[in-house]
């Protein structure tokens, strides 16, 4: 064990003692939506340094938690999930569900940083809903706290979904106008699309037929329809 114990013979202490130190379960829930490299992980996790990343990783691989793949011919590590910490996902699904029913929406939706968000949206859009061939669909967000507010989403079949904070140089199918606290609101069904809209607070202009099938090519969050959710008045 790497982590200092509490001192306490109960299994949920001995539980936390793995679990509690900052980042490893945020690690483990990055490592969830698929992110098996590096820097891949560290964008979805802007908060945290590459040295201390380096270090929860290296805890994580010792505890059990995290196996390390090298390809010696590359030089790339990839970091993946074992049993051990696959087995946590009803936990943590339920330590989701529960913030969904008993953390406001004020402090649910009180960060700032839209390229957390748009990492996050990158793994939601449904390919397959979308016309074939290109679709290019850019967002602004009028508060984000993060160094870029304006970002564009490349979808092509049959690779993955590109995320760029510049300009790609495609035409654009689809503008989105909102707030960062706004869509992250909508993404966790906390907030409606509809309601939205009609209140001033998200445009969308472009291709009128990705307005409509929104709903559709871009998944809301697992735990946005949960019973019992906190919406906003």
């Amino acid at each position: 064990m790497t982590t200092k114990p509490f001192g306490l013979f109960c299994p949920t202490s001995k539980a936390c003692e793995v679990l509690n130190p900052r980042w490893t379960i945020q690690i483990l829930g990055e490592l969830s939506t698929g992110s098996t490299r590096f820097n891949d992980i560290k964008r979805g996790l802007p908060g945290i340094s590459p040295t201390l990343l380096a270090k929860r990783l290296k805890e994580m691989q010792q505890n059990g938690l995290v196996e390390w793949i090298d390809d010696p011919a590359s030089g790339v590590i990839d970091y993946i999930r074992t049993a051990k910490a696959a087995e946590l996902d009803p936990i943590l699904e339920g330590l989701a569900r529960w913030a969904q029913r008993n953390v406001s929406v004020d402090v649910a939706l009180e960060d700032r940083d839209a390229d957390v968000l748009m990492w996050t949206l990158r793994n939601r859009i449904v390919v397959d809903a979308l016309p074939p061939g290109r679709t290019v669909v850019r967002f602004n967000f009028s508060d984000a706290t993060s160094p870029a507010s304006t970002y564009w989403l490349v979808v092509r079949p049959g690779v993955p979904v590109e995320l760029c904070a510049a300009d790609p140089g495609f035409d654009v199918d689809l503008f989105i106008e909102t707030g960062v606290s706004v869509m992250t609101g909508i993404y966790l069904g906390r907030l409606s699309y509809g309601r939205e809209i009609e209140g001033g607070r998200f445009f969308m202009s472009g291709d009128k037929r990705l307005e409509r099938t929104i709903g559709r090519w871009l998944r809301l969050s697992m735990y946005a329809g949960i019973e019992g959710l906190a919406r906003a008045v």
